[in-house]
């Protein structure tokens, strides 16, 4: 006897309609309740509170003193530290830039930036002098001079920031 798809519906369902049905007193949940002797954990506060997260580190852009007092992020005039004279010397003491006689002043700078310097000097009847020098004032270095000063050196060694003030 072959039974049609309306008679087999009755036996189709009973079992997922059986699957619905709870007792009476239970919470309502299609799913099995838990054993009451194991003990649950209480529900997760709504408002909890965030813990406390420490402060994050400072950033690579944070502005960070060198040993100078001047920050490798920005370029500041010197205060006289070094002064237009010491730069002017570390220029004579290097080389045949300027010759002794001649009357040389600062028309930009010093300025700093790090422990680096950068400087331009008026010469009489030449282009302005850029100039480059690092260390302390006490013991000025010389890196460089000329009408572009953007060498090897300073690319690889000056901050970003008088990279920048001597257009490099």
């Amino acid at each position: 006897m072959r039974l049609g798809a309306a008679a087999l519906l009755p036996f189709v369902l009973l079992p997922v309609l059986a699957g619905c049905i709870h007792e009476s007193g239970g919470d309502g949940s299609l799913l099995p309740t838990p054993p009451s002797s194991s003990p649950q954990p209480p529900p997760p506060a709504l408002n909890a509170p965030e813990p406390a997260t420490p402060p994050s580190p400072p950033s690579a852009t944070t502005a960070s003193p060198s040993p100078t007092g001047f920050s490798e992020s920005y370029v500041v005039p010197c205060n006289g530290r070094p002064s237009a004279a010491q730069v002017i010397s570390a220029v004579r003491r290097h080389g045949s830039l300027l010759t002794a006689g001649v009357s040389v002043s600062a028309t930009t700078g010093p300025l700093c930036s790090g422990t680096w310097q950068y400087t331009v000097l008026a010469v009489p009847d030449h282009e302005p002098l850029q100039v480059v020098t690092k260390g302390s004032p006490s013991a000025l270095q010389f890196v460089t001079a000329g009408t572009n000063v953007c060498t090897v050196d300073v690319r690889a060694g000056a901050p970003v920031a008088l990279l920048t003030a001597a257009n490099c």
